[in-house]
């Protein structure tokens, strides 16, 4: 005879958590910037600080992603864009093409505002390397649209992948489930939206971006009432799903740090303050940047607690059921 054993997998941990945030957030801001720039308003500067704050994050994201490699030298393997045709179903091939392309083509956007703003053309190091590459700023404004456009596909399936990442993984019940990539994707353009709000309020500081301001807050409210809704819907998948789900409701729905945290501060609370924002205003802008500081944090709450409570289900002889989880691991040992 045969049971079920549930363990809390303990390999994708925070670094994973921070990879799969900095990449949403990251991707989601350049998509955000480039619109706005292109569509709404031509925005110099927030072209200049949402992709370049953009290329930092994937910067660093990745960086900590190659560092909890095992084998350093098989990030070549997903580097290689030929790679696709013979594993076509490999997500971090597909996500690590995402992001390099989309890092490339949203800096290539972005040069010609760096040629001509001095603090970047003044700056030694990259006034120098600017200078080598001022043919290409110029080509990019030739055809700004269409680089713009490359940056946003690849900043889309950069998002997309984030979620699509956890997802193809069937092992793990909380993560094999079609409403992740949903999800992560809500969740990357919410934090985008808080944190272009506060580059907008505390950087830019634009009278005459009011309209764009207001234009984020609208969005983001609606972005965090979905993200609400699917939490919701996990709430009934993981309570009253299969019993590795439930395991998974046991570690979520029991822990402080998700519930006041997460829903709580990270999305009930900043909610409700642009809320109040988008329909009757506020005096100063203090709320609005409380709010977008506490979307963020719940934008890494979220992805910190799928790593955490990601559980496996795994079948042992109902014999040993009498055992705790450490004797029944001395067994398999």
């Amino acid at each position: 005879m045969e049971g079920m054993f549930y363990s809390t997998q303990n390999v994708w941990t925070w670094w994973i958590a921070i990879y799969l945030f900095l990449g949403g957030l990251g991707a989601a801001a350049v998509v955000v910037s480039c619109l706005t720039n292109m569509y709404i308003k031509t925005h110099k500067e927030l072209v200049l600080w949402g992709n370049i704050s953009a290329f930092v994050m994937l910067s660093v994201g990745s960086l900590f992603l190659f560092v909890h490699l095992l084998d350093h030298l098989a990030v070549i393997h997903v580097l290689n864009p030929f790679g696709l045709l013979t594993k076509p179903d490999a997500w971090i091939m597909w996500g690590t093409q995402f992001i390099v392309w989309m890092m490339v083509f949203s800096m290539i956007y972005t040069l010609p505002y760096m040629l001509e703003t001095p603090f970047w053309r003044d700056m030694p190091l990259v006034g120098t390397i600017l200078g080598w590459f001022g043919w290409l700023g110029k080509l990019s404004l030739s055809f700004h649209k269409v680089v713009g456009w490359l940056a946003i596909i690849n900043g889309v399936g950069t998002v997309l992948y984030t979620g699509l990442l956890l997802q193809s993984f069937p092992a793990v019940a909380l993560w094999h489930n079609p409403g992740v990539p949903l999800l992560f994707i809500i969740s990357a353009f919410s934090t985008a939206m808080a944190f272009l709000l506060l580059v907008l309020h505390l950087a830019i500081k634009r009278e005459e971006d009011h309209d764009i301001k207001v234009l984020y807050e609208r969005t983001d409210v609606i972005l965090i009432s979905i993200e609400l809704l699917i939490i919701f819907v996990f709430f009934h998948f993981t309570t009253y799903g299969l019993e590795s789900a439930r395991h998974t409701a046991d570690i979520l729905w029991n822990d402080m740090g998700w519930i006041v945290g997460f829903i709580g501060f990270g999305l009930i609370v900043p909610f409700l303050i642009e809320f109040r924002g988008v329909t009757k205003g506020w005096n100063s802008a203090t709320p609005v940047v409380l709010a977008a500081i506490l979307v963020l944090c719940g934008g890494y709450l979220l992805r910190h607690y799928f790593m955490y409570a990601g559980s496996y289900e795994r079948p042992y002889p109902a014999i040993n059921s009498i055992h705790s989880q450490s004797n029944y691991n001395l067994l398999i040992e």
